[in-house]
């Protein structure tokens, strides 16, 4: 089984779980984090989102063999964003991962991702996008247009911001504003901020077990309006401060 050694050793990279009444995917789950960061100093944070099913008690007993997982609880829902900022607050590593607690995202590809961040100091973020992707073709259709239109005002070069695989610097994540829904705006989010965006390929894979906990409509609307806010972000950030520290000693 995968360890970080020990309580004592700070971790590199720290892995965001949020989720909500996912009990029957936590552990499989979990222990794919684990291995697929086996040869890593890592931790796992899972943030419960104010779950009312049997989440809490699984996590509990996962918790005993696995000094690198760590378990916080909101005591009522209050979405995917906030779950993902809570464990951001709460996180050691220097490198942010975030993945979704459905199981549907592949733990197989965060070693890739994180590859990818490390071989190009100027990048900020590494996103996956879907390929073969598995949701409803309603869905499929909706998130489309949503893609295209927020390309159309945004410009971040980004096929797909709804997968939930992404890895970022915790210095950068900790600069962005936040706001609910914030986590489906990363890429254009971290542009704003001067640093790069990469994209890579993931597989999604069908949920085993449990229903989304988001719809399409809703999910919509409230989404146009946080666009424009977006936009509104990056056009009244019109240049990055190049910055320097004086010496006054003659060298």
């Amino acid at each position: 089984m995968a360890s970080r050694l020990s309580r004592g050793t700070p971790p590199r990279i720290t892995v965001i779980v949020p989720c909500k009444d996912e009990a029957g995917n936590l552990p499989e789950l979990i222990e794919e984090i684990g291995n697929a960061l086996a040869d890593e100093a890592f931790e796992v944070i899972v943030v419960d989102d104010g779950s009312t099913d049997d989440s809490p008690a699984i996590l509990f007993d996962l918790t005993f063999e696995r000094p690198w997982l760590r378990v916080v609880r909101h005591s009522a829902s209050c979405g995917q964003s906030a779950a993902i900022r809570t464990g951001l607050i709460a996180a050691d590593g220097d490198i942010v991962a975030t993945i979704d607690g459905d199981g549907q995202n592949d733990p197989k590809y965060l070693p890739l991702l994180i590859a990818s961040l490390d071989a190009d100091p100027g990048l900020g973020l590494v996103a996956g996008q879907r390929s073969h992707r598995t949701d409803t073709s309603v869905k499929r259709i909706a998130s489309r247009f949503a893609n295209w239109l927020r390309g159309v005002l945004l410009k971040d070069q980004t096929a797909d911001s709804g997968c939930g695989l992404k890895v970022l610097r915790r210095t950068v994540f900790l600069l962005l504003p936040y706001f609910d829904g914030w986590h489906r705006y990363l890429p254009a989010l971290v542009l704003r901020e001067g640093c790069g965006v990469a994209h890579m390929d993931v597989v999604d894979r069908k949920r085993k077990y449990g229903a989304s906990k988001y719809g399409i409509i809703d999910r919509g609307l409230i989404g146009i309006l946080d666009l424009f806010g977006v936009w509104w972000l990056r056009r009244r950030r019109k240049r990055i401060p190049e910055t320097m520290e004086m010496d006054f000693d003659g060298r």
